[in-house]
């Protein structure tokens, strides 16, 4: 843990040597991303709003599966449903672009030769996002559905409200999608100098028991075989965040100019 505190020290005060901005510039330049990334939002919810209906048809086929229907218990129940559906597909949508602002916002605080990773960033974060929750929806979900349901609750008749079911949905399947953004923070630990490959798998042990524990939650079977199935896109996550710290730690990088001089 010391090393780690002191990382953070001597990456702060390497950074300090860049052209710096003020505390009412930061908040200006803030201020423009915030509105830059709210006026892709609101545009990526107008198209997924006219595609509503078509959308939250993906959501509901896990359940539809299952031969059972939704119920609601307030009348603006649906209305609140297609709502929501089409934010979260309007996010989905527009992650490219508030992505972009978000580099734009930190890109300050790097060196000319870390600004060439803005398209890897995009591509990447986008892709891990799509991954996991491409895993949540085809794997973790349906399978939660069906041993809850039909093996835990195969007594009693099922009555899933509408705000109970997406809530379901979206914990699991963006829940993924979070997770599996794990190689990319990472490799922005190494770029900064916070942490190093070595530092990684010397902590390895504590990475593998936190992905277990994970893995044990999200896994809706209960038998070890298939808790190590859910563990093992983690774990190789895990070791491609180790190889992303490898090239891009700045120690390598000066290793690299000195043998090039």
């Amino acid at each position: 843990m010391a090393d780690l505190i002191d990382n953070v020290r001597s990456a702060v005060s390497d950074r300090a040597e860049l052209p710096g901005m003020s505390l009412m510039e930061h908040l200006a330049e803030l201020r423009k991303r915030l509105l830059h990334s709210v006026g892709y939002l609101a545009v990526g919810f107008c198209i997924a709003w006219i595609f509503r209906e078509r959308l939250y048809g993906i959501v509901q086929a896990p359940l539809d599966k299952l031969g059972i229907p939704l119920n609601f218990t307030h009348p603006t129940d649906g209305l609140n449903l297609y709502i929501k559906t089409a934010l979260y597909g309007g996010a989905i949508l527009a992650s490219p672009f508030i992505l972009y602002q978000i580099w734009r916002f930190i890109s300050p605080g790097m060196y000319a030769n870390e600004k060439r990773y803005v398209l890897p960033f995009m591509f990447t974060t986008i892709l891990l996002f799509l991954g996991g929750a491409w895993f949540g929806y085809h794997y973790v979900f349906p399978g939660a559905l069906d041993i809850l349901i039909n093996g835990f609750a195969h007594r009693f008749h099922p009555i899933l409200t509408i705000d109970d079911y997406t809530g379901f949905f979206l914990a699991i399947v963006l829940g993924l999608g979070v997770t599996f953004e794990l190689p990319i923070l990472m490799f922005f630990l190494a770029l900064f100098g916070i942490v190093d490959a070595k530092f990684l798998l010397k902590h390895i042990r504590y990475a593998i028991l936190v992905i277990f524990i994970v893995a044990g939650i999200i896994c809706p079977m209960p038998d070890p075989l298939s808790m190590c199935i859910f563990a093992a896109p983690m774990l190789i996550l895990y070791m491609l965040g180790v190889l992303a710290a490898f090239i891009v730690h700045p120690a390598r990088r000066k290793a690299r100019k000195a043998k090039a001089a």
